[in-house]
Protein backbone atom coordinates (compact mmCIF):
# COMPACT_ATOMS: atom_id res chain seq x y z
CA UNK A 1 0.00 0.00 0.00
CA UNK A 2 1.34 3.65 -1.16
CA UNK A 3 2.74 6.03 1.82
CA UNK A 4 0.56 8.84 2.41
CA UNK A 5 2.04 12.07 0.91
CA UNK A 6 2.33 14.95 3.86
CA UNK A 7 3.17 18.48 4.28
CA UNK A 8 4.88 19.47 7.40
CA UNK A 9 5.30 22.11 9.19
CA UNK A 10 7.80 24.52 8.21
CA UNK A 11 9.48 27.69 10.89
CA UNK A 12 8.20 30.53 10.18
CA UNK A 13 11.17 32.76 7.62
CA UNK A 14 11.99 35.59 10.44
CA UNK A 15 13.02 32.93 12.67
CA UNK A 16 15.75 32.66 10.03
CA UNK A 17 19.17 34.44 10.58
CA UNK A 18 20.50 36.33 7.86
CA UNK A 19 23.75 34.80 5.94
CA UNK A 20 27.65 35.90 6.60
CA UNK A 21 28.60 38.29 4.07
CA UNK A 22 32.34 38.76 4.05
CA UNK A 23 34.64 36.34 1.21
CA UNK A 24 36.13 34.35 3.93
CA UNK A 25 32.81 34.07 5.68
CA UNK A 26 31.13 32.53 2.20
CA UNK A 27 33.89 30.12 1.83
CA UNK A 28 33.58 28.97 5.15
CA UNK A 29 29.50 28.85 4.08
CA UNK A 30 30.64 26.72 0.86
CA UNK A 31 32.32 24.11 2.50
CA UNK A 32 30.17 23.41 5.38
CA UNK A 33 27.11 23.01 2.89
CA UNK A 34 29.19 20.88 0.73
CA UNK A 35 30.01 18.68 3.50
CA UNK A 36 26.69 18.67 5.21
CA UNK A 37 25.70 15.34 5.72
CA UNK A 38 21.83 16.86 4.95
CA UNK A 39 21.51 16.85 0.68
CA UNK A 40 20.88 20.55 -0.02
CA UNK A 41 20.52 22.11 -3.74
CA UNK A 42 19.95 25.68 -5.03
CA UNK A 43 18.26 25.94 -7.76
CA UNK A 44 16.94 29.41 -10.44
CA UNK A 45 13.30 30.46 -10.77
CA UNK A 46 12.35 27.84 -12.77
CA UNK A 47 13.71 25.38 -10.63
CA UNK A 48 17.09 24.43 -13.00
CA UNK A 49 19.98 23.07 -10.66
CA UNK A 50 22.43 26.22 -10.10
CA UNK A 51 24.21 24.13 -7.15
CA UNK A 52 23.93 20.08 -5.22
CA UNK A 53 25.96 19.22 -2.65
CA UNK A 54 28.17 15.91 -2.34
CA UNK A 55 25.15 14.38 0.41
CA UNK A 56 22.35 15.23 -2.55
CA UNK A 57 24.57 13.18 -5.28
CA UNK A 58 25.04 10.42 -2.67
CA UNK A 59 21.43 10.28 -2.63
CA UNK A 60 20.14 10.27 -5.88
CA UNK A 61 23.23 8.45 -7.41
CA UNK A 62 23.84 10.90 -10.28
CA UNK A 63 26.60 12.64 -10.95
CA UNK A 64 27.07 16.47 -10.06
CA UNK A 65 27.20 17.04 -13.76
CA UNK A 66 24.58 15.32 -14.41
CA UNK A 67 22.25 17.05 -12.33
CA UNK A 68 23.11 20.44 -12.87
CA UNK A 69 21.06 22.52 -15.52
CA UNK A 70 18.53 19.90 -14.97
CA UNK A 71 15.14 20.62 -13.14
CA UNK A 72 13.38 17.99 -10.13
CA UNK A 73 11.46 16.43 -12.87
CA UNK A 74 14.71 14.32 -13.32
CA UNK A 75 14.00 12.96 -10.08
CA UNK A 76 10.61 12.62 -10.23
CA UNK A 77 9.19 9.17 -9.29
CA UNK A 78 5.59 9.34 -11.52
CA UNK A 79 3.76 8.04 -7.91
CA UNK A 80 3.24 11.62 -5.95
CA UNK A 81 -0.10 13.24 -6.91
CA UNK A 82 0.13 16.52 -9.25
CA UNK A 83 -2.27 18.31 -6.20
CA UNK A 84 0.90 18.40 -4.26
CA UNK A 85 3.33 19.73 -6.60
CA UNK A 86 0.92 22.32 -7.27
CA UNK A 87 -0.05 23.16 -3.91
CA UNK A 88 4.25 23.12 -3.56
CA UNK A 89 4.48 26.03 -6.39
CA UNK A 90 1.32 27.97 -4.86
CA UNK A 91 2.99 28.39 -1.61
CA UNK A 92 6.52 29.33 -3.02
CA UNK A 93 5.05 31.54 -5.78
CA UNK A 94 3.68 33.19 -2.32
CA UNK A 95 7.04 33.85 -1.37
CA UNK A 96 6.42 30.81 1.79
CA UNK A 97 8.29 28.19 2.96
CA UNK A 98 6.96 24.80 1.78
CA UNK A 99 7.45 21.92 3.94
CA UNK A 100 6.40 18.22 2.91
CA UNK A 101 7.33 14.41 1.67
CA UNK A 102 8.13 13.32 -1.80
CA UNK A 103 8.56 9.96 -3.18
CA UNK A 104 11.53 10.15 -5.47
CA UNK A 105 13.32 7.80 -7.99
CA UNK A 106 17.09 7.09 -7.88
CA UNK A 107 19.01 7.20 -10.77
CA UNK A 108 19.18 3.48 -10.21
CA UNK A 109 15.25 3.20 -10.12
CA UNK A 110 14.86 2.79 -6.93
CA UNK A 111 12.22 4.74 -5.06
CA UNK A 112 12.95 6.76 -2.09
CA UNK A 113 10.85 9.11 0.33
CA UNK A 114 12.72 12.42 1.25
CA UNK A 115 11.17 15.08 3.62
CA UNK A 116 11.76 18.29 1.68
CA UNK A 117 12.05 22.45 3.05
CA UNK A 118 12.33 24.80 0.40
CA UNK A 119 13.01 27.98 1.00
CA UNK A 120 12.48 30.77 -1.78
CA UNK A 121 14.96 33.34 -2.01
CA UNK A 122 15.61 36.88 -3.43
CA UNK A 123 18.25 38.26 -4.24
CA UNK A 124 18.35 42.01 -3.68
CA UNK A 125 20.38 43.33 -5.76
CA UNK A 126 18.83 41.30 -8.92
CA UNK A 127 15.49 40.66 -7.60
CA UNK A 128 15.78 37.28 -9.09
CA UNK A 129 14.77 34.47 -6.86
CA UNK A 130 16.19 31.30 -6.31
CA UNK A 131 15.44 28.23 -4.43
CA UNK A 132 17.12 26.73 -1.65
CA UNK A 133 16.14 22.92 -1.13
CA UNK A 134 16.89 20.48 1.90
CA UNK A 135 16.32 17.11 1.58
CA UNK A 136 16.17 14.46 4.34
CA UNK A 137 16.37 10.68 3.19
CA UNK A 138 13.34 9.09 5.48
CA UNK A 139 13.08 5.86 3.64
CA UNK A 140 13.54 3.88 6.51
CA UNK A 141 11.56 6.05 9.13
CA UNK A 142 8.91 5.48 6.30
CA UNK A 143 9.60 1.88 5.98
CA UNK A 144 9.44 1.47 9.90
CA UNK A 145 6.76 3.34 10.03
CA UNK A 146 4.44 0.94 7.62
CA UNK A 147 6.12 -1.87 9.70
CA UNK A 148 4.60 -0.43 12.61
CA UNK A 149 1.26 0.23 11.12
CA UNK A 150 1.26 -3.62 9.90
CA UNK A 151 2.14 -4.42 13.66
CA UNK A 152 -0.72 -2.34 14.83
CA UNK A 153 -3.41 -3.44 12.93
CA UNK A 154 -2.24 -7.09 13.51
CA UNK A 155 -2.19 -6.59 17.15
CA UNK A 156 -5.98 -5.47 16.51
CA UNK A 157 -7.30 -7.39 14.43
CA UNK A 158 -5.31 -11.07 14.75
CA UNK A 159 -5.64 -13.59 17.71
CA UNK A 160 -6.26 -12.27 21.33
CA UNK A 161 -3.00 -10.51 22.44
CA UNK A 162 -1.42 -10.15 25.74
CA UNK A 163 1.92 -7.93 26.39
CA UNK A 164 3.53 -7.56 30.31
CA UNK A 165 6.71 -6.51 31.43
CA UNK A 166 9.24 -8.35 32.62
CA UNK A 167 7.63 -8.49 35.76
CA UNK A 168 4.57 -9.88 34.06
CA UNK A 169 2.45 -6.88 34.52
CA UNK A 170 -0.05 -6.17 32.04
CA UNK A 171 0.53 -3.71 29.77
CA UNK A 172 -1.38 -4.03 26.42
CA UNK A 173 -4.32 -6.31 25.82
CA UNK A 174 -6.29 -6.22 22.61
CA UNK A 175 -10.01 -6.93 21.16
CA UNK A 176 -9.79 -9.70 20.52
CA UNK A 177 -8.36 -10.62 24.15
CA UNK A 178 -11.66 -9.04 25.58
CA UNK A 179 -13.96 -10.99 23.34
CA UNK A 180 -12.22 -14.36 24.92
CA UNK A 181 -11.72 -13.66 28.24
CA UNK A 182 -14.50 -10.43 28.68
CA UNK A 183 -12.26 -8.19 31.06
CA UNK A 184 -11.59 -4.92 29.54
CA UNK A 185 -8.11 -3.27 29.15
CA UNK A 186 -8.29 -0.88 32.08
CA UNK A 187 -9.65 -3.66 34.09
CA UNK A 188 -6.37 -5.97 33.38
CA UNK A 189 -3.54 -3.17 32.62
CA UNK A 190 -1.25 -3.31 35.51
CA UNK A 191 -2.76 -7.33 37.10
CA UNK A 192 -0.48 -10.17 36.51
CA UNK A 193 -1.93 -13.21 34.13
CA UNK A 194 -2.30 -15.48 37.39
CA UNK A 195 -5.89 -13.45 37.44
CA UNK A 196 -6.93 -15.74 34.68
CA UNK A 197 -5.80 -19.32 36.45
CA UNK A 198 -8.45 -21.68 36.46
CA UNK A 199 -7.01 -24.11 39.23
CA UNK A 200 -6.30 -26.66 37.13
CA UNK A 201 -2.95 -26.57 36.92
CA UNK A 202 -0.49 -27.82 39.33
CA UNK A 203 3.15 -25.56 40.44
CA UNK A 204 4.82 -28.79 38.59
CA UNK A 205 2.80 -27.44 35.15
CA UNK A 206 4.12 -24.10 35.98
CA UNK A 207 7.50 -24.37 36.74
CA UNK A 208 7.67 -26.53 33.92
CA UNK A 209 6.42 -23.78 31.29
CA UNK A 210 8.85 -20.76 33.07
CA UNK A 211 11.76 -23.30 32.93
CA UNK A 212 10.99 -23.82 28.84
CA UNK A 213 10.19 -19.48 28.76
CA UNK A 214 13.40 -18.50 30.66
CA UNK A 215 15.83 -21.03 28.78
CA UNK A 216 14.52 -21.22 25.22
CA UNK A 217 12.26 -17.73 24.78
CA UNK A 218 9.57 -19.56 24.00
CA UNK A 219 6.67 -21.48 25.44
CA UNK A 220 3.39 -22.90 23.75
CA UNK A 221 0.89 -25.55 24.70
CA UNK A 222 -2.66 -25.92 25.91
CA UNK A 223 -3.90 -24.00 29.00
CA UNK A 224 -6.56 -23.78 31.29
CA UNK A 225 -8.04 -20.18 31.87
CA UNK A 226 -10.96 -18.69 33.77
CA UNK A 227 -12.71 -15.80 31.99
CA UNK A 228 -14.22 -12.94 33.89
CA UNK A 229 -17.58 -15.05 33.90
CA UNK A 230 -15.93 -17.33 36.16
CA UNK A 231 -16.38 -20.14 33.18
CA UNK A 232 -13.15 -22.56 32.98
CA UNK A 233 -12.10 -23.08 29.09
CA UNK A 234 -9.13 -24.38 27.48
CA UNK A 235 -6.47 -22.10 25.05
CA UNK A 236 -3.92 -22.96 22.51
CA UNK A 237 -1.58 -19.98 23.83
CA UNK A 238 2.14 -19.29 22.38
CA UNK A 239 4.00 -17.10 25.24
CA UNK A 240 7.37 -15.05 23.59
CA UNK A 241 10.35 -13.62 26.14
CA UNK A 242 11.63 -10.52 24.17
CA UNK A 243 15.19 -9.31 25.03
CA UNK A 244 16.70 -5.93 24.42
CA UNK A 245 20.19 -5.08 23.17
CA UNK A 246 21.86 -6.43 26.09
CA UNK A 247 20.28 -9.39 26.09
CA UNK A 248 17.79 -8.57 29.26
CA UNK A 249 14.19 -9.46 28.77
CA UNK A 250 11.67 -6.72 28.70
CA UNK A 251 8.49 -7.96 27.51
CA UNK A 252 6.22 -11.01 27.29
CA UNK A 253 4.26 -11.34 24.45
CA UNK A 254 1.52 -14.00 24.92
CA UNK A 255 -0.88 -14.99 21.93
CA UNK A 256 -3.97 -17.21 22.26
CA UNK A 257 -7.04 -18.51 21.34
CA UNK A 258 -9.89 -20.44 22.34
CA UNK A 259 -10.41 -23.99 21.40
CA UNK A 260 -13.37 -24.96 23.37
CA UNK A 261 -14.71 -26.13 20.25
CA UNK A 262 -12.09 -27.54 19.35
CA UNK A 263 -12.00 -29.70 22.40
CA UNK A 264 -15.65 -30.21 21.99
CA UNK A 265 -14.90 -31.71 18.55
CA UNK A 266 -12.12 -34.39 19.62
CA UNK A 267 -14.66 -35.60 22.03
CA UNK A 268 -17.60 -35.95 19.91
CA UNK A 269 -15.24 -38.06 17.59
CA UNK A 270 -13.60 -39.78 20.28
CA UNK A 271 -17.40 -40.76 21.30
CA UNK A 272 -17.90 -41.57 17.57
CA UNK A 273 -15.07 -43.67 17.95
CA UNK A 274 -15.45 -45.73 20.82
CA UNK A 275 -19.93 -45.80 20.53
CA UNK A 276 -22.07 -48.41 18.66
CA UNK A 277 -23.52 -45.78 15.77
CA UNK A 278 -26.97 -48.38 16.17
CA UNK A 279 -27.74 -48.74 19.76
CA UNK A 280 -25.44 -45.60 20.93
CA UNK A 281 -24.12 -47.81 24.00
CA UNK A 282 -20.20 -48.64 23.54
CA UNK A 283 -18.56 -50.55 20.86
CA UNK A 284 -15.87 -53.14 21.44
CA UNK A 285 -13.38 -50.44 21.65
CA UNK A 286 -15.10 -48.49 24.23
CA UNK A 287 -15.75 -51.20 25.82
CA UNK A 288 -12.26 -52.93 25.57
CA UNK A 289 -10.68 -49.47 27.58
CA UNK A 290 -13.23 -49.34 30.11
CA UNK A 291 -12.30 -53.18 30.71
CA UNK A 292 -8.58 -52.32 31.30
CA UNK A 293 -9.00 -49.70 33.44
CA UNK A 294 -11.68 -51.19 35.91
CA UNK A 295 -8.86 -53.95 35.65
CA UNK A 296 -6.20 -51.35 36.43
CA UNK A 297 -8.52 -49.95 39.60
CA UNK A 298 -9.54 -53.42 40.67
CA UNK A 299 -5.75 -54.71 41.09
CA UNK A 300 -4.95 -51.52 43.06
CA UNK A 301 -7.60 -50.93 45.02
CA UNK A 302 -8.73 -54.60 45.97
CA UNK A 303 -12.29 -53.65 44.71
CA UNK A 304 -14.75 -56.30 42.91
CA UNK A 305 -15.08 -56.17 39.50
CA UNK A 306 -17.94 -58.41 37.85
CA UNK A 307 -18.53 -58.94 33.74
CA UNK A 308 -21.60 -59.82 32.02
CA UNK A 309 -22.68 -61.14 28.75
CA UNK A 310 -25.74 -61.70 27.12
CA UNK A 311 -27.34 -61.91 23.87
CA UNK A 312 -31.16 -62.22 22.80
CA UNK A 313 -32.81 -66.00 21.94
CA UNK A 314 -33.40 -66.70 18.62
CA UNK A 315 -32.71 -63.22 17.24
CA UNK A 316 -31.39 -64.79 13.83
CA UNK A 317 -35.76 -66.21 13.60
CA UNK A 318 -36.46 -62.87 14.75
CA UNK A 319 -35.00 -61.12 11.46
CA UNK A 320 -35.71 -63.83 9.54
CA UNK A 321 -39.47 -63.51 10.36
CA UNK A 322 -39.71 -59.64 10.51
CA UNK A 323 -36.40 -58.33 8.98
CA UNK A 324 -33.80 -56.52 9.67
CA UNK A 325 -35.31 -53.32 10.38
CA UNK A 326 -37.30 -54.84 13.02
CA UNK A 327 -34.53 -56.32 14.29
CA UNK A 328 -32.62 -52.78 14.86
CA UNK A 329 -35.39 -51.46 16.15
CA UNK A 330 -35.16 -54.44 19.05
CA UNK A 331 -31.96 -53.95 19.80
CA UNK A 332 -31.92 -50.22 20.38
CA UNK A 333 -35.14 -50.42 22.46
CA UNK A 334 -33.51 -52.91 24.13
CA UNK A 335 -30.10 -51.19 24.97
CA UNK A 336 -32.06 -47.86 25.99
CA UNK A 337 -34.06 -50.30 28.17
CA UNK A 338 -31.52 -51.75 29.89
CA UNK A 339 -29.41 -48.91 30.36
CA UNK A 340 -31.91 -46.94 31.90
CA UNK A 341 -31.78 -49.23 35.09
CA UNK A 342 -27.98 -49.51 35.46
CA UNK A 343 -25.99 -47.21 38.02
CA UNK A 344 -23.98 -44.12 37.01
CA UNK A 345 -20.99 -46.81 37.23
CA UNK A 346 -21.84 -49.45 35.06
CA UNK A 347 -20.94 -49.86 31.73
CA UNK A 348 -22.97 -51.27 28.83
CA UNK A 349 -21.74 -52.01 25.41
CA UNK A 350 -22.71 -53.68 22.33
CA UNK A 351 -20.03 -56.67 21.75
CA UNK A 352 -21.14 -57.57 18.25
CA UNK A 353 -24.55 -58.65 16.44
CA UNK A 354 -27.52 -59.08 19.44
CA UNK A 355 -24.47 -59.79 22.00
CA UNK A 356 -23.87 -57.11 24.48
CA UNK A 357 -21.66 -56.71 27.77
CA UNK A 358 -21.67 -55.48 31.12
CA UNK A 359 -19.03 -53.94 33.58
CA UNK A 360 -20.13 -53.45 37.44
CA UNK A 361 -17.03 -52.35 38.57
CA UNK A 362 -17.03 -52.69 42.56
CA UNK A 363 -19.85 -55.55 42.32
CA UNK A 364 -19.16 -58.94 43.21
CA UNK A 365 -20.40 -62.81 41.58
CA UNK A 366 -23.63 -62.71 43.88
CA UNK A 367 -24.34 -58.63 43.20
CA UNK A 368 -23.52 -59.34 39.46
CA UNK A 369 -25.93 -62.76 39.75
CA UNK A 370 -28.96 -60.38 41.08
CA UNK A 371 -28.63 -57.43 38.55
CA UNK A 372 -28.37 -60.36 35.55
CA UNK A 373 -31.94 -61.84 37.05
CA UNK A 374 -33.22 -58.61 37.29
CA UNK A 375 -32.42 -57.64 33.89
CA UNK A 376 -33.44 -61.23 32.46
CA UNK A 377 -37.07 -61.03 34.22
CA UNK A 378 -37.51 -57.25 32.90
CA UNK A 379 -37.09 -57.77 29.85
CA UNK A 380 -38.85 -61.06 29.45
CA UNK A 381 -41.84 -59.37 30.67
CA UNK A 382 -41.76 -56.48 28.55
CA UNK A 383 -42.12 -56.20 24.67
CA UNK A 384 -39.61 -54.54 22.47
CA UNK A 385 -40.70 -52.80 19.01
CA UNK A 386 -43.93 -54.43 19.62
CA UNK A 387 -41.93 -57.83 20.20
CA UNK A 388 -41.35 -59.93 22.76
CA UNK A 389 -38.14 -61.22 23.17
CA UNK A 390 -35.84 -63.11 26.08
CA UNK A 391 -32.13 -63.22 27.27
CA UNK A 392 -29.67 -65.50 28.25
CA UNK A 393 -26.61 -63.87 30.37
CA UNK A 394 -23.52 -65.08 31.78
CA UNK A 395 -21.11 -63.70 34.14
CA UNK A 396 -17.56 -63.77 35.70
CA UNK A 397 -16.43 -62.26 38.61
CA UNK A 398 -12.57 -60.85 38.91
CA UNK A 399 -9.97 -63.17 40.27
CA UNK A 400 -6.52 -61.90 41.21
CA UNK A 401 -4.30 -61.77 38.22
CA UNK A 402 -7.35 -62.12 35.95
CA UNK A 403 -6.49 -60.65 32.18
CA UNK A 404 -9.33 -58.57 30.64
CA UNK A 405 -9.63 -62.04 27.93
CA UNK A 406 -9.62 -64.14 30.96
CA UNK A 407 -12.61 -62.09 32.96
CA UNK A 408 -14.20 -62.31 29.15
CA UNK A 409 -13.04 -66.00 28.21
CA UNK A 410 -15.23 -67.45 31.50
CA UNK A 411 -18.28 -64.96 31.03
CA UNK A 412 -18.57 -66.05 27.71
CA UNK A 413 -18.32 -69.71 28.61
CA UNK A 414 -21.65 -69.21 31.37
CA UNK A 415 -23.57 -67.61 28.73
CA UNK A 416 -22.78 -71.05 26.29
CA UNK A 417 -23.90 -72.94 29.47
CA UNK A 418 -27.31 -70.83 29.56
CA UNK A 419 -28.07 -71.26 26.28
CA UNK A 420 -27.57 -75.00 26.37
CA UNK A 421 -30.15 -75.37 29.73
CA UNK A 422 -32.81 -73.72 27.74
CA UNK A 423 -31.82 -70.25 27.53
CA UNK A 424 -34.21 -67.05 29.18
CA UNK A 425 -31.80 -67.73 32.50
CA UNK A 426 -28.51 -66.63 34.37
CA UNK A 427 -25.79 -68.66 34.87
CA UNK A 428 -22.42 -67.40 36.43
CA UNK A 429 -18.79 -68.88 36.12
CA UNK A 430 -18.18 -70.81 39.41
CA UNK A 431 -21.84 -71.00 40.30
CA UNK A 432 -24.63 -73.51 39.37
CA UNK A 433 -28.01 -72.30 37.51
Amino acid sequence: MQEPIRELECPPRDRLEPFATTAADCRLLAIAIEQSPVATAITDAEGRFEFVNRRFIEVTGYRRDELLGQTPSLIKSGHTPLAVYQSLWRTLEAGEVWCGELLNRKKSGELYWEAEIITPVRDEASGAVRYVVVKEDITQRKRHESELRLLATAFETGQATLITDAEMRIERVNAAFTAITGYRAEEVIGETPRLFKSGRHDDAFYAALWEALLSTGHWQGEIWNRNKAGEVYPLWQSITAVRDESGEIRNFVAVFHNISERKRMERELARQATRDHLTGVLNRRGFDDALEAALAEARCLGRPLSLLIFDIDHFKAVNDRHGHDRGDAILQALAHRVQAGLRSSDLLARWGGEEFTLLLPGTDATGARAIAERLRQMVASARFAGLGVTISLGGSGYRRGDSGGELLQRADAALYRAKGLGRNRVVMDGQGE
